[in-house]
């Protein structure tokens, strides 16, 4: 909806709101009904399963059938000298994702956006987080 197209009247009205703003009670039901006005956070990777990601390459799927060549052909050191560098590949992208992850998370915690609201007549500073409306679709528009 293309709410700065609409008069203040129509959009409190749409929004059953007036320019007093909600009361605290019902923007805890709204908020209540609607949850956090967040964007949906992708769950936490594995170690496991970031440390398997570095193995999801073409080239280390071509490394890896050269060490199982190399060591069909009795090519041993070839071999163990492959899959030494994927192994130690594998470990450094593994750290430097990992560390990757855990600074994002750092991140997240020291962002969280304010907003300023009327509650009750009273304009007053809220986290963004905590801001809705009483239908679920304002929240993505």
């Amino acid at each position: 909806m293309e709410w700065y197209k609409k008069g203040a009247n129509e959009v409190f009205k749409n929004l059953d709101t007036s320019k007093n703003g909600l009361s605290e009670r019902e923007a805890a039901k709204r908020l209540e009904k609607v949850g956090p006005n967040e964007i949906a956070k992708p769950s936490k990777a594995i170690p496991l399963i970031i440390f398997l990601r570095q193995f999801k390459s073409i080239l280390i799927y071509i490394l890896l059938a050269a060490v199982l060549i190399s060591a069909f052909l009795g090519h041993w050191l070839d071999a163990e000298v492959i899959a030494i560098i994927l192994i130690l590949n594998a470990f450094l992208g593994f750290y430097q994702e990992y560390r990757a992850e855990k600074a994002l998370e750092a991140l997240e915690k020291l962002s969280a956006p304010h907003a300023r609201v009327i509650r009750d007549g009273k304009e007053i500073g809220i986290l963004a987080k905590d801001i809705c409306d009483k239908r679920s679709s304002f929240r993505h528009t």
